[in-house]
């Protein structure tokens, strides 16, 4: 489907393209803390040393045409997702089918009942959404179209370096660093910009202004909840930085250290002493999750604990337990499912719920519904199973199971244990090449790609029927990630893929 694409660089052309994406790359922050497999603990005991991200030499092919339909859906999915995150009597069907198997899914609902029972303290909530999908073509079509990957509610990562590595490209096109052979294919015009690290920051500044309007007594700040350990931090302070450019005053503050470093008061506003600077107290207007999405995270009751102390607080949360429930495989399996009738039940709009449609593709229960045993058989026979991938409840990378591993798999569990997970037709993308510049070395070959639209939604729960009331809903730039086709996992962090851009081709 696509012209031959990159072409073969001579020695002297590698050179001048590598040492100005390296040089570009650090210059402007498009970096990662470097694994202990590439820099060793003992070289950078102090965890002082940064390398570029992984990235692709060049922007990656993809269609106009598919670019502009992921793009213009962004604004129906945050509608789509607010309305399901506010339906508590819907999702509350969705994830009793999963307490009874799945201890991580049931240990977040019961943290919503407890607050339930308490009363919600802020209408509010934020969502910083990423749908991803994958180019799809269907020999029945005129033309490809995207299919839907996965819908990320909660730490939706990569907005910080996705907005760099556009960035780069753009740079190295400007520099002569890529042959004279594609000026026909990379133009300014044919790189988009990711507008993703102003976009995500307004979200973020939308949610602040609206804890404003309860009149806070304390100096206000945002809160950015990270894992410990976090060597994409790169990404994660671009978005800080570009919220302390709206005068918004932000801290990091570690899940491990919740407890110790916040309480929440008599009026349950979450109130933050920074270590270093114990006289001071500040009212946290907005707590944005990057960490709290994974079950290792959780590993004593203190954890949960600390998230049931941000979550009972007045803080508006991004996202919340319920808005991050929604974003499990089970509810897009649900909505998902051939002929189902619940996507109409959250948007009634007919030309948008159609537009959503199309992006979906088949995804079966593994339960004993009629669809599910149907979806049982296609995956415990090894010559249908190579035609899908089965997803359990988790976010972050690497967790999913492909083709011929399902049968082995589904064996090794109870059978209890199999709605657990979501059986998705895996979608073929078209055959490209790229090259993906990680730890020091390029790697060249066929490459998958996987487009991710931003979106940023705040809305405040509605009356007694739980329909949202949506105050901002925009989309808030795109990502693109790449990876070798060998490897079945997509996750930049997970060590599987490659931050990257597009460059739109018509086909």
């Amino acid at each position: 489907m696509y012209p031959v694409y990159p072409p073969r660089l001579t020695e002297e052309q590698e050179e001048y393209l590598l040492t100005n994406l390296k040089d570009w790359s650090i210059a402007h922050g498009l970096a990662v803390r470097p694994a202990p497999s590439y820099v060793p603990t003992e070289t950078d005991p102090s965890a002082a040393l940064a390398t570029t991200a992984p990235v692709t030499l060049f922007p990656s092919l993809f269609p106009g045409v598919c670019f502009e339909q992921a793009r213009n859906v962004a604004e129906a999915y945050n509608e789509l997702y607010a309305a399901i995150a506010s339906d508590e009597t819907w999702l509350k069907g969705i994830v009793e089918e999963l307490v009874e198997i799945d201890d991580f899914m049931a240990n977040l609902w019961k943290v919503h009942l407890k607050v339930k029972e308490e009363g919600y303290a802020h209408a509010f909530t934020l969502g910083l959404f990423r749908s991803d999908y994958m180019v799809h073509v269907d020999p029945s079509e005129p033309q490809p179209c995207v299919r839907q990957v996965e819908f990320n509610t909660i730490a939706s990562s990569f907005g910080g370096l996705s907005s760099k590595v556009s960035g780069l490209h753009k740079h190295l096109l400007s520099i002569g660093a890529y042959p004279e052979s594609l000026n026909s294919i990379l133009t300014d015009s044919s790189l988009p910009p990711s507008t993703s690290i102003p976009g995500l920051a307004r979200g973020m500044a939308k949610a602040h202004e609206a804890y404003l309007e309860c009149a806070p007594t304390l100096p206000t700040c945002v809160i950015f909840l990270v894992q410990d350990l976090e060597r994409n931090v790169f990404d994660q302070r671009h978005l800080e930085y570009a919220v302390n450019e709206h005068g918004i005053r932000v801290f990091r503050l570690p899940f491990s250290r919740v407890l110790k470093d916040t309480h929440v008061d008599a009026n349950r506003k979450l109130i933050y002493t920074p270590p270093q600077s114990p006289g001071q107290r500040f009212e946290v207007s907005l707590v944005y999750l990057r960490a709290g999405y994974s079950p290792t995270e959780y590993d004593n009751e203190a954890a949960w604990d600390a998230r049931l102390q941000l979550e009972r607080s007045a803080a508006i949360k991004c996202p919340s337990v319920l808005l991050q429930l929604a974003g499990t495989k089970k509810v897009q399996q649900v909505l998902a499912t051939p002929h189902s009738p619940h996507l109409k039940r959250f948007l009634p709009d007919e030309k948008q719920a159609a537009a959503v449609l199309k992006t979906f593709a088949p995804i079966y229960p593994l339960d004993k519904s009629e669809a599910g045993m149907e979806a049982r058989k296609l995956a415990t026979n090894p010559d249908s199973a190579v035609r899908y991938v089965a997803k359990p409840q988790r976010e972050g990378g690497g967790n999913n199971i492909y083709r011929k591993a399902i049968p082995d798999f589904l064996h090794s569990l109870p059978e209890s244990h199999w709605p657990a997970h979501i059986l998705m037709e895996m979608i073929e993308p078209p055959e490209q090449n790229n090259v993906i510049f990680r730890n020091g070395e390029t790697q060249q070959g066929g490459v998958i790609c996987e487009l991710g639209v931003y979106g940023a939604c705040l809305w405040k729960q509605g009356d007694a029927d739980g329909k949202p009331h949506i105050t901002s809903n925009f989309e808030a730039g795109y990502l693109l990630r790449t990876k070798g086709d060998a490897s079945e996992e997509g996750g930049v962090a997970a060590g599987f893929g490659a931050v990257d851009s597009v460059a739109l081709v018509d086909v």
